[in-house]
């Protein structure tokens, strides 16, 4: 109640948002973060990856704009954590986790995650998981767009090589033979997409901590990020 007698509305679940380029350690620190804390989690790049292998088995091309839009607007997907894993990605019901997580889908959400279309289709999508008791949400554009009033915003960055050779690991201990030449290229050429795209381009939000994850540990990471949400939640309670 406020001193008038009205019923002040409810404060909105807090966010932590998670942003920057592939490889920078988003989706490892994010789950570890929403588990310590008991938060929802959100994985934004898996539902623009969702789109586009919806799309694939849709046969839409990447240039049919209002096609790719409506299938992110009817997109159904949620997220189910896993300890010491990624977090389950289920769309419509079926597990997609590790088709998701291949660098073919990686390039295509790339391509689909340019079109305003799309990003506008999912933005609610994204807003809607706020919820209870709060959220950690990973992305591109958490901090600027998405929730621009989160209670900490965090930017992760790597140097190209280290988030390359991170990636080349993450598949070759699942089998997967891949190149680490060609992995950092295609970390090039999405950087300068994702920077460059007109709708939300990858940028730190202005009030953002950026931390270089080059030659940090996923623990280190957790370890300040939590003192910094502690730090401002804290400071929040004690201003009401």
């Amino acid at each position: 109640m406020t001193s008038s007698g009205t019923t002040r509305p409810a404060d909105p679940a807090p966010v932590l948002t998670l942003d920057g380029p592939g490889g920078s350690g988003k989706g490892a620190v994010g789950q570890r973060l929403a588990s310590r804390l008991a938060w929802h989690f959100l994985e934004s790049g898996a539902l623009y990856r969702a789109v586009a292998l919806l799309a694939r088995q849709a046969g839409t091309g990447c240039d049919d704009t209002a096609a790719l839009a409506r299938l992110a607007h009817e997109l159904d997907v949620a997220f189910e954590p896993r300890q010491h894993e990624p977090a389950r990605v289920m769309l419509n019901g079926v597990d997609v986790s590790e088709v998701l997580r291949t660098e073919e889908m990686g390039r295509a959400a790339s391509e689909v995650a340019v079109l305003p279309g799309v990003r506008r289709a999912l933005l609610d999508k994204q807003r809607v998981l706020r919820r209870p008791p709060g959220l950690v949400a990973d992305g591109r554009d958490m901090g600027t767009v998405v929730f621009p009033d989160a209670a900490v915003k965090i930017f992760l960055t790597a140097t190209p090589e280290a988030r390359a050779e991170r990636r080349y690991k993450q598949l070759k201990d699942k089998g997967f033979d891949v190149s680490l030449a060609r992995l950092a290229e295609g970390i090039h050429v999405r950087d300068a997409r994702d920077a460059e795209r007109e709708a939300s381009p990858l940028k730190p939000a202005d009030d953002a901590c950026i931390i270089d994850t080059s030659s940090l540990t996923i623990t280190a990471v957790v370890a300040r990020i939590m003192r910094l949400l502690r730090a401002r939640l804290e400071t929040a309670r004690v201003e009401r």
